[in-house]
């Protein structure tokens, strides 16, 4: 078989409509475009969010309070989830993600109190709840805000 002999198997490709070439060609005149309309001019796309005229969704629902946009959130991780280190292990961001427990923390992490802590670790991260540092010091630990 040689370059010159090959060919595209039956029925795999079409030939496209050549769009306002006559009426005699079916898809001549309005070019399948109908009538007027926003559809039928050229950029003619409805907006996303706009609902023919009618009041939008994110404008009839109410807004209430202050979205910071700009806002880097905290990656959070509760007490339990350190059990898994041994005695005078240094837990950080990199810790957790190296034991497969986070898969990334890219604005930094916040330790929550959510169950117990039986092993005297040494946490580094962010921020705690007050309640997670005084369990982290009641079993002997440390928590240091980076």
């Amino acid at each position: 078989m040689k370059l010159h002999e090959l060919s595209p198997v039956a029925g795999s490709t079409q030939v496209a409509k050549r769009k306002g070439r006559g009426i005699g060609t079916g898809n001549g005149k309005t070019a399948g475009r109908g009538h007027k309309g926003l559809y039928a001019r050229s950029g003619g796309k409805v907006r996303a969010g706009f609902e023919g005229g009618q009041m939008p969704l994110v404008r009839r629902i109410p807004k209430r309070g202050f979205n910071n946009i700009f806002a880097k959130p905290l990656t959070a991780i509760n007490l339990t989830v350190l059990n898994r280190f041994e005695d005078g292990a240094v837990v950080d961001a990199a810790a957790l993600i190296e034991a497969g427990i986070l898969n990334a923390c890219p604005y930094g992490l916040k330790v929550l109190a959510n169950g117990t802590l039986t092993k005297k670790v040494t946490v580094k991260a962010a921020a705690f709840s007050e309640s997670a540092k005084e369990k982290i010091e009641q079993a002997g630990g440390k928590a240091e805000v980076v």
